[in-house]
């Protein structure tokens, strides 16, 4: 139960910094917006007693039902958790708070920012806030190996040409594709962030030592690769290291200070998966 609640916490919390995100820099600007809110947005221009959060849940429902359907029930109830809480807290603050405009591009970027922070703490407890959320998800099932913020780009650019049609004004649309951007990258920093790591490859005469070392010092595993040079036909041990990124100085200080002539290349690593780094979650997105 405490898991529970602590998941449906942040599904809170990433759901109403979406909400404030809309509220406060995409409406007051006109910045066009992608997904389902985006729709909902241009049909509210064209109809304004239709409010944009009452819109958002009646074009979400068929998504729901495909979505519950190829993803499963744990994905539709969070979702219908997040994207009522989204909904209703849109409408709710535009009732009692009107924001002033400000510079559209500042709009965009503080908007975008906000809005991708919000969508990646719903997206790290298995949930959406609906819409192109569960068109990218089900696009993710096909290519797994894709950002989940790449994804979304695909349905949302859709909407914002639709958004640039209705409104007559490409400004918006071009406001709305940099807020898209710095969102799915803010997205895909609070997903993935924290699992970013590094790998590195030396290649040392003194690789005994440097295996030593970051064994004893680091505490990192060292894999041994056998290798062969080119141009001389040598005989050449390779090691490769996974560590994370505030451990590459102390790496780096240990290689040089063995062999300063070392060989080093460092890599980003996406995921590491393994002891001492994450493990395979199942529903890991």
């Amino acid at each position: 139960m405490k898991n529970i609640l602590k998941s449906y916490g942040i599904i809170t919390t990433g759901s109403l910094a979406f909400a404030l995100a809309f509220d406060w820099f995409y409406a007051p600007n006109q910045v066009a917006m992608g997904g389902v809110t985006g729709i909902a947005q241009v049909i509210n221009a064209l109809i304004p007693w239709l409010s944009v959060g009452l819109l958002t849940i009646l074009i979400n429902i068929p998504l729901f039902l495909a979505g519950w359907k190829l993803i499963g029930f744990h994905l539709l109830l969070s979702s219908l958790f997040s994207m009522a809480v989204s909904s209703v807290a849109i409408d709710f603050i535009a009732a009692f708070w009107t924001f002033a405009p400000m510079d559209p591009m500042l709009a965009c970027l503080c908007g975008g920012a906000m809005m991708g922070a919000g969508f990646g703490l719903v997206f790290s407890q298995g949930a959406t806030t609906g819409g192109t959320d569960i068109v990218a998800r089900l696009l993710k099932l096909k290519l797994p190996w894709l950002p989940l913020g790449k994804l979304m780009l695909v349905p949302d650019g859709v909407v914002l040409a639709l958004a640039a049609l209705t409104f007559g004004r490409i400004d918006a649309a071009l406001y709305g594709a940099v807020g898209l951007f710095v969102s799915s990258r803010v997205m895909d920093a609070v997903l993935y962030g924290p699992n970013t790591a590094k790998v590195a490859y030396i290649i040392s005469n003194g690789w005994q030592e440097i295996t030593a070392a970051l064994l004893e010092e680091q505490d990192r595993g060292v894999t041994i690769l056998h290798g062969r040079g080119a141009y001389t036909n040598t005989e050449k041990q390779v090691l490769m290291v996974a560590f994370r990124q505030r451990e590459i100085v102390q790496i780096k200080r240990i290689v040089h200070e063995t062999d300063p002539r070392a060989f080093f290349i460092v890599c980003n690593a996406h995921e590491v998966l393994g002891e001492g780094f994450g493990e395979y979650q199942k529903e890991d997105i």
